[in-house]
């Protein structure tokens, strides 16, 4: 009775948000009425009669004069493309000989022979015309008719496509998204020039009405992910969907965990291999962070300069950004573990010189940390949100000034800003930003776990954290795949990265077309002095 009970409350409460308000119809759509000027009114009336909403009536002599209204939100629409097309179309009268004066007729004429814009789409709703007015579409409205025409005129001020600003490589593609949907549809498609890749866009959000496009390679990516991404995206009942983050936390698989299941990016081409190994993008407008999934751990600490470089290089990079990973959670830690409980694992000219710089500091090495870390994490808040001028300067000399003072004033030993600088330094490596927040996070329960049972506790706690990992799903997807479960094959691209020519294979578990180029991808030894290079190459 229970589990009926909560469906009731469920459904309940599923009606009350789809009828909410005080308008009695709302969910109904409104009809197209035949006489023009009610329609114009209707529509200023519903749009609160706002001055950026504007409306003309022209008249055709071509068209026996009957009226037409145009309307479109100014901001949201390229003048030239209404000017041109009003120019050409709509009062041009020059022509065979005049239209019948039946509005069908006029219709029909002005559908299949007159507009000369690109994108023309019928509407039979007052709903329908406010959610083309919103995406900057021109709305014709004919005079006898219960129907109206949008005329693809978006455009406005918008942002142009830039270099991305939190994830920048050396070598590599210098575009990134930008606000605008359509524009980051077609940076992708720039890439993957393919028939296979599929668009499918949906509007969440009852007030904003947010465009939301789910991008994949049909045949590559897995269906049963594919579904799944469609199911989530269809539940989500909310007001609004400002940034690509609402959607994070309404889809993603695990809510109490400090791990992210879900990976954003910035950068075209870091979304179009994503795609092509099999991994579902989303698109979200008016933000430049897409998503990407299902991922496991290891995407994470991966960049796309690992692609652009050799593989050697690209190997010691990752390797450099795991170790990196591991220091920024345990370094503070195992200093606390050690200099309270294990000072026995020291040489003892490295102890006798700790003890001496905490001789005077009369806070224990947990609280002593504490302080630091926080401090730290105030300077590199506030650097973020203080005016992008002064912002670093004021970091970096509030970082300098203060732990110089804090080590003068006797309050913590030189050590310690030794060990929290670099902790914060190995955590500014890791590509990821929402991996990095969790290894910041994690920190703390480790210098905790380090005060209270030393290197035992901080061995509890990754060993916790390992079987938490473990239990992870992303979009169904094992979180530490291919390591458990262990697939072999898939281990080309997690710790380091093979040449390209031995990567054959893309990760099983996430696509379903596995092979990814062919077998004879290794390079020839070099053709010897004498010897026919068609024989080589046979």
């Amino acid at each position: 009775m229970g589990i009926f009970g909560k469906d009731i409350r469920r459904n309940q409460n599923r009606a009350a948000y789809n009828n909410r308000g005080n308008d009695s119809t709302a969910g109904q759509d409104h009809p197209i009425t035949p006489q023009l000027d009610t329609n114009l009114e209707l529509i200023r009336s519903a749009l609160g009669n706002s001055p950026d909403i504007v409306t003309r009536t022209v008249v055709n002599k071509r068209f026996s004069e009957r009226p037409m209204g145009i309307i479109y939100i100014d901001g949201l629409v390229d003048m030239e493309s209404i000017q041109w097309m009003m120019r050409e179309s709509l009062l041009k009268t020059q022509g065979d000989t005049p239209v019948s004066a039946h509005p069908g007729d006029v219709y029909r004429f002005l559908l299949e022979e007159t507009l000369a814009i690109g994108s023309v789409t019928e509407l039979h709703s007052l709903e329908a015309i406010y959610s083309s007015l919103f995406e900057g579409n021109t709305v014709i409205l004919l005079d006898g008719c219960e129907a109206a025409f949008s005329a693809d005129t978006s455009g406005g001020s918008m942002r142009s496509v830039e270099e991305p600003s939190t994830q920048t490589v050396i070598r590599g593609p210098k575009e990134g998204f930008t606000e605008n949907i359509r524009t980051n549809t077609s940076l992708l498609r720039r890439i993957i020039k393919s028939p296979s890749l599929r668009v499918q866009t949906q509007k969440i959000g009852a007030q904003t009405q947010t465009n939301v496009a789910v991008v994949y390679l049909e045949g590559v990516a897995n269906d049963k992910v594919v579904n799944e991404i469609h199911r989530r995206l269809d539940r989500i009942e909310t007001d609004s969907i400002l940034e690509s983050g609402y959607i994070e936390e309404f889809i993603q698989d695990a809510t109490f965990t400090p791990f992210p299941t879900l990976m954003n990016t910035e950068r075209p081409d870091s979304a179009a291999a994503a795609i092509l190994e099999g991994q579902v993008v989303i698109i979200v407008d008016g933000t430049p962070f897409v998503l990407m999934a299902p991922v496991t751990f290891f995407k994470f600490f991966q960049s796309s300069e690992d692609y652009y470089q050799r593989y050697d290089l690209s190997s010691f990079l990752r390797l450099i950004r795991f170790a990196s990973f591991l220091l920024s959670m345990l370094l503070p830690s195992l200093y606390i573990a050690i200099t309270t409980f294990h000072q026995e694992m020291l040489p003892t000219t490295l102890l006798i010189s700790l003890a001496a710089q905490r001789e005077g500091v009369p806070f224990p090495a947990l609280l002593e940390a504490m302080l630091m870390e926080i401090t730290f994490e105030v300077l590199r808040e506030a650097g973020v949100r203080m005016p992008r001028v002064i912002g670093p300067a004021i970091s970096i000399v509030g970082a300098l000034v203060l732990g110089q003072a804090a080590v003068q004033a006797g309050l913590v030993s030189a050590a310690m800003v030794i060990v929290v600088s670099f902790t914060a330094i190995a955590n500014f490596v890791i590509p990821a930003i929402n991996m990095a927040i969790a290894a910041r996070l994690i920190r703390f329960m480790l210098m905790l776990l380090a005060a209270t049972l030393g290197l035992f506790g901080i061995m509890s706690g990754l060993m916790i954290l390992l079987i938490h990992m473990a239990g992870l799903r992303s979009f169904g997807i094992p979180y530490l795949m291919p390591v458990a479960p262990l697939v072999y094959r898939n281990l080309k691209d997690v710790f380091i990265r093979v040449p390209m020519w031995a990567m054959r294979r893309r990760p099983g578990l996430i696509s379903d077309n596995t092979i990814r180029q062919g077998t004879h991808q290794r390079p020839s030894p070099p053709i010897k002095d004498g010897e026919d290079p068609k024989d080589k190459g046979s």
